[in-house]
């Protein structure tokens, strides 16, 4: 991809999400369609949208009549900070938000089909570009939405949430996908209902997923009674947008219990979130960040990531961070004593690998004590260097250190280091011994033993500290978004549609070729409303006669449930304009 100025301060390892938008295989049906859902959006949400949607569109320069290319709107969004990529449908979700934190929008380049017009679960272009873009013009929401990245790419997880992803992923692609059988779907919806059904406690990364569904996604803004709409989820479906407001759908009060409410992706909502200014929507985040591991660390924080059985890191009360697979902690009553990992560690200080403690040191895993040593008051970590001398922790001499809890380090001691700050956060030994009680916890023969310093766990959260020690972060989903394998039928379509699109761009005189297309429609394909729509807007007080057939025709489908409200709507559109 092209970098810019905000692009390129993204870490080399969310690059692999990044695909090319595949502009050139958009069919003059998906521009078609694109054009109907925001000429329509665009007329009806001028009420019932926040005032910063409207703005926003002209901010960051998305025309209703095209579907917007990447680079386009990024030369727009780098006015106001932000930029865009295109990926491949839904994302891990702590990357989906790591790419926030660095203020980058995620676009999934795909574009809802015409049988999905009025809403797709799918991630899909109207909905990122023209539902997400506009609001991060405003500024209070655009910092919201970078925090909530910051955070929600810490969230610890559970082995579960990964699977509730892939299984809304494939349920997504499938049902977005006119080639898909019902069977795979009906047992794609199967499986998330019985995710859903066995999820009990939720993860912080669940929690997080909510605070994001209720506010980025479906939020609304003002007051109960009168709300605006704000989420990118309402602003990009056609049929939410006018639901959402109805007084059957309950409209609460946001606040922290939101991120206990679990949503459901293949139906409208039963009930919204109503905050009353933007700035409101920081004082949850940051409440609901007080009750996060990465804040309140802990025996809760390490086991929070031992149970997600994935990478994550502890940073210690001096600062020093380990990053790896945690596995087992000992705990003496509620308070860590040592904790270890099982495959590939780092250690970091600040959010850099610490010369000589990265992955090619610690290959195999990694563990430490914790805490105070038995009778003495003062911290290792706030030992002078004549307490050091004191207590034996010198370089060059063999010392036995017995902690609180009943873990003993036996060895010699190497040396030590130093944050800038001169508090010491390691000290590696040789000839080392490590045990608790009966059971080794390191022999010598393993080789040098690196005890990081610290009383207590001061915070957890997943991911590494420095993403630079670590090859691989998150991994790529199996299950691709399957391009659409159109009949013989369909492409002859699609040529209609391009035909009507090129007379429309050059506002060319040529009713005698759109009377063509037209019988062409009535013989061969009768129920294509939307190019019928077109093709009336385009003959609209040129010529009577076609008009009325049209016209005609159109009457006739809308006597079809399906396209009832589409075709009188989209009639509507034509009159106002």
């Amino acid at each position: 991809m092209e970098f810019n100025s905000v692009t390129k301060k993204l870490p080399k390892h969310l690059h692999k999400f990044i695909v090319q938008q595949p502009y050139d295989s958009y069919t003059a049906q998906n521009q078609a369609v694109w054009r109907y859902v925001m000429r329509l959006n665009i007329l009806t949400l001028k009420d019932t949208a926040h005032e910063s949607y409207i703005l926003g569109l002209k901010k960051t320069g998305i025309d209703e009549e095209v579907i917007p290319e990447m680079e386009g709107m990024n030369r727009i969004l780098k006015d106001i900070g932000w930029a865009a990529v295109a990926v491949d449908g839904f994302i891990p979700p702590n990357a989906f938000m790591e790419f926030q934190a660095y203020n980058v929008l995620v676009i999934s380049s795909d574009i809802r089909t015409i049988d999905h017009i009025n809403y797709t679960p799918a991630p899909d272009i109207i909905h990122e570009a023209a539902g997400h873009a506009p609001i991060i013009a405003n500024a209070e929401y655009a910092e919201y939405l970078r925090r909530l990245g910051e955070i929600g790419a810490k969230a610890i997880s559970s082995p579960m949430d990964h699977d509730m992803y892939e299984a809304i992923r494939l349920l997504s692609i499938l049902k977005e996908n006119p080639n898909s059988s019902e069977t795979s779907i009906s047992e794609a919806i199967k499986k998330v209902n019985k995710l859903q059904n066995e999820m009990s406690k939720l993860s912080e990364m669940a929690q997080i997923r909510n605070l994001h569904w209720w506010t980025v996604e479906y939020g609304l803004i003002g007051t109960l009674k009168n709300p605006k709409l704000y989420g990118a989820g309402l602003l990009s479906s056609i049929e939410e947008s006018r639901l959402c407001l109805q007084k059957e759908v309950k409209k609460l009060p946001y606040s922290i219990e939101a991120a206990t409410v679990n949503f459901d992706i293949t139906s409208t909502q039963p009930q919204l979130f109503v905050i009353p200014n933007f700035s409101s929507l920081s004082f949850v985040l940051e409440e609901f960040a007080n009750t996060m591991a990465i804040r309140t660390g802990g025996l809760k924080g390490i086991q929070k990531l031992i149970a997600s059985k994935k990478m994550g890191t502890i940073e210690l009360s001096t600062g020093i961070q380990i990053s790896g697979t945690f596995t087992n902690v000992i705990n003496y009553g509620h308070t860590p004593i040592y904790f270890q990992t099982n495959d590939s560690t780092a250690l970091a200080n600040e959010g850099t690998e610490l010369i000589g403690h990265g992955i090619e040191q610690h290959p195999n895993g990694y563990g430490s004590t914790l805490g105070k040593l038995e009778g003495i008051n003062t911290a290792i970590e706030d030992m002078s260097p004549k307490d050091l001398e004191v207590y034996g922790i010198i370089e060059g001499k063999s010392t036995s250190l017995n902690f609180v809890g009943g873990i003993k380090v036996e060895g010699e001691i190497i040396t030590g280091k130093r944050d800038l700050q001169g508090k010491i956060i390691l000290i590696s030994l040789k000839n080392c011994l490590v045990t608790h009680n009966e059971t080794v916890l390191f022999d010598p023969s393993w080789g040098v033993y690196d005890m990081a310093i610290g009383n207590h766990i001061a915070s957890a959260f997943a991911g590494p500290a420095d993403s630079n020690s670590f090859k691989d972060i998150y991994s790529i989903s199996k299950q691709k978004t399957t391009p659409i394998i159109y009949s013989d039928q369909e492409k002859k379509v699609h040529e209609l549609y391009e035909k009507v699109k090129t007379y429309r761009t050059n506002n060319a005189d040529a009713v005698e070729i759109l009377k063509s297309i037209f019988k062409e429609l009535i013989d061969n394909h009768p129920s294509e409303w939307l190019l019928l729509l077109e093709l009336y807007e385009l003959v609209y007080d040129k010529d009577l006669s076609l008009m009325n057939k049209i016209h005609e025709q159109l009457l006739i489908l809308k006597q079809n449930k399906h396209y009832s409200k589409l075709i009188t709507d989209g009639l509507n559109l034509i009159i106002k304009k």
